[in-house]
Order: structure tokens, then sequence, then C-alpha cells
């Protein structure tokens, strides 16, 4: 919901970001050596940091300054221990590559890209992933209930009836689910559409603006967007502006109906009014201590209140704000029938959730489709997943992780869902 990139982007530049969506070696790229020797000095990095004003150039310090550099690191050492080092290394281009960093009880996904110009300083780094040798779906379970805290997940097999559970635990538990709730509202979008009362084309205008993610709250107010666009941002980029436009454009008492046809948790908050809740301890209480038909009271009392009052990012740089009241609640069971219904959903509803695909290239690369949608804020993380099988089966991988007392390793629990699609794909 707050811009927290699940994919750890730590400074991302243009040649960065190239290098990450390509997933394997462009035809005939050689990597330059000074590549190589500059990925072969990253797993010292990562172990101790020593060397960081010489490795990376300035403008990546400017974004990620050591310290915030020193807690990924930590992150991955306390998922998979010591780094030792590069595994692999496939060039996308001379000063690019896509690194897997073998560590002691596991491995990294990591794209590097080193400024073309002498001295060659790194200018991005972007961890996709990790891995876990010789894994199996019960030391996956083992590591789920080792999370402190709570937390939950499901892998399904999907058919032509209810989800099947191949692995699951604390999955019919309802748990905060940050910006995945976003599935409902594409789902009552597309429920809409093909009933005829909405196209895809419809134009409206952009709504009062949340905070990030997204881009739409930069936009000019009153600009003309299509449902499509909506819809889109709504899912790859979470774009907090885009999701309120479109609940209201939909309607709210249709929005709360189509999340309790979903098992979520009703009445259901705008992305402002969340923030305008977590901002005010007196309604963060109101809210608490309300009944659903009071809170929803609540809601539509204030609604205009809400949209009129400026919004503070500050309220969610500490510890977690209210997760157990102000939020949205569905359990991993839950969310993986939605994604079993969209997934049968008319055109574009299923490219809207691959536009995105919330892991690596290189995983995504295993499956012949993949969508998500997941959600975080300080002590949540939920990441939603469906995927089509080289053989043509489908299955829904959903979890989430939730503590009041400190916020969650993003990394971990990021690790534990890739280490179940990974699962799936050797199915």
């Amino acid at each position: 919901m707050i811009r927290r990139l699940l994919a750890l982007v730590l400074a991302l530049s243009p040649v960065a970001a190239l290098a990450q969506a390509s997933g394997a070696q462009a035809p005939g790229v050689t990597a330059d050596p000074i590549l190589r020797a500059r990925a072969a000095a990253l797993t010292g990095i990562l172990d101790d940091g020593g060397g960081y004003e010489r490795y990376f150039a300035e403008g990546f310090r400017a974004k990620v300054p050591r310290a915030r550099l020193a807690q990924i690191a930590a992150q991955l050492k306390e998922t998979l221990g010591t780094p030792q080092r590069v595994e692999s290394l496939t060039a996308t281009t001379r000063w690019s590559a896509n690194l897997v960093i073998a560590y002691e009880r596991g491995t990294a996904t990591v794209t590097l890209a080193l400024d073309p110009a002498a001295p060659h300083l790194a200018t991005g780094l972007f961890v996709t992933g990790t891995g876990t040798r010789d894994d199996s779906l019960a030391k996956v379970t083992a590591d789920f209930r080792a999370l402190p805290g709570a937390s939950g997940f499901g892998l399904y097999a999907l058919g032509d009836t209810a989800p099947t559970p191949i692995a699951a635990y604390r999955d019919d538990i309802a748990a905060p689910v940050g910006s995945a709730f976003k599935l409902w509202v594409l789902d009552e979008a597309a429920r809409q559409v093909a009933a005829g009362g909405r196209h895809w084309a419809d134009v409206v205008t952009i709504g009062p603006p949340s905070l990030p993610s997204g881009v739409l709250q930069t936009w000019p107010a009153g600009a003309p967007v299509t449902l499509q666009t909506l819809a889109t941002m709504m899912i790859s980029i979470s774009d907090n502006t885009a999701t309120d436009t479109l609940m209201t454009t939909l309607g709210r008492d249709a929005v709360d109906a189509r999340a309790a046809a979903n098992g979520g948790s009703t009445p259901v908050l705008t992305t402002r009014e969340s923030f305008a809740l977590k901002g005010d301890p007196a309604r963060t209480a109101a809210w608490a201590a309300a009944t659903p038909p009071g809170r929803r009271a609540l809601r539509d009392g204030q609604m205009a209140a809400i949209s009129a009052r400026p919004l503070d990012a500050s309220v969610f740089s500490g510890k977690p704000v209210a997760i157990d009241s102000v939020e949205w609640f569905a359990s991993p069971l839950a969310m993986a029938k939605v994604l079993d219904r969209l997934r049968h959903a008319d055109a574009p509803v299923p490219a809207i959730l691959a536009v995105n695909a919330g892991v690596d290239a290189a995983t995504a690369g295993r499956f012949r489709y993949v969508g998500y949608k997941g959600g975080s804020e300080p002590g949540v993380i939920a990441l939603n997943f469906i995927v089509q099988a080289s053989d043509g089966r489908w299955y829904a991988a959903t979890g989430n992780w939730y503590r009041a007392d400190a916020d969650v390793n993003e990394l971990r629990f990021t690790g534990l869902m890739s280490r179940l699609l990974a699962l799936v794909a050797a199915r």
C-alpha cells in the first residue's frame, strides 16, 4: 500500500531495469571482465559492507545509504546464512548481469548494473528472490510456522471445483492483506463489465489523490482515464489513487458486496480512508471499537471530511499502526478462491494480473502464466500468485505474515513464497 518494493529495488537505473527485465543472456553479449570482478566482490559487500564507497556510484549511495544496504544484507543473512560465492553470472549487457549468489543455506538471485564510464562503479542492485537447497513443502511449512507473529499460507491445485490444498498452514484464518484487497475491486469491475453495465473503455475522471504507491496522485486533478487503465495501474503498480477512483466509480456498496462474496472483511475502506484513519488516533479508536454496521456508518458519515483531509505519510515511518483494525482481512484460502475466479474472467482481466509477475524473471520463465497481487505496510505482508505450469495445470500460492510489535522481514517472506513457486514448477 505504502511504497514498499517487494522485489527490493535498492537503486534502479535504466540500465538495471533493462537487465532485470530481460532475464536471460542476450545473443552475443559478453560480460566485461570488470563486471565479473565487481560481481565477485559483491559477496564481500553483502557479508560485511566493506568497501561501500568504493563499490557503489554516488547516485546509488544517495538513494541507498550504507545503513539501508546493511539492513537488506542482514535480512539475507538471517534467511540464508553467510554469502559465499557467485554461483552463476548471466550477462544481459556488457555492463549488467543476472547473478545467483550462493549462501550457506541457499541462494539469492540478483541483478547488478555498472556505470559504463570508468571507474565502472555499481549503479543498480536488484535482489529478485531467494531459494533454499534441497527444499520441500515440509521445510517451507516449518519455516512459515517459525515466523514471529502470525502467518498463514496455502498452495492449491486449481481445476473445475474449489481449490484443492496441496500444502497449507492456517489457511482458513483471516489476516490483514494490505493492498491485496484490490483483487476484490478487480473482481467487481470484471463482474460489472461482464453484466454489460460498464465497459473497460469507459472514461472517468481521477478522484482525490491518495498516498503512493502509484503515480496517479501526481496527475492533474480530474484527468480522464479509462476503467481498464485504472484497473491495470491498481494491480500492476498498486496505484492507490487508481484504486480509490475505481472503487467510487463501481459503487461502495457493490465493492462491499463483492468483498463479502470473496470472504473478505467489510466495509471496505479506500486507501485514502485507511491512511486518514491511521493518522488520527481518535478515529482509529472509534473504528476499532465499532461493529461492521457501525464502521459503515463511520465511513459513510465522514467520507467527505476524509476526502478533504491532508494525508501524512510519516505515520508509516515507524512501527505497525492499527493493523488489527484499520485494514483489509481475508484468509489464504479466500484469496486463492478469488484468484481462481479471476482466471476465468474475460479479457483483459488475466492480462492485467500478469503485467507484474511479482517474482524474478527466471522463476516466472518456468511457467506458462503468472498472475500476481501483493500488499504490504509496516508489520504486514501478503503475496498472492496464480500460475499455469508447463504441463498446463493451474495452481494458486497465497500467504500472509503480520506482527503488531515490529516490521516484517520482506526478504524472508518473499523467499518463502518464491520457494513455493519453485516447488510447483518442479512438480
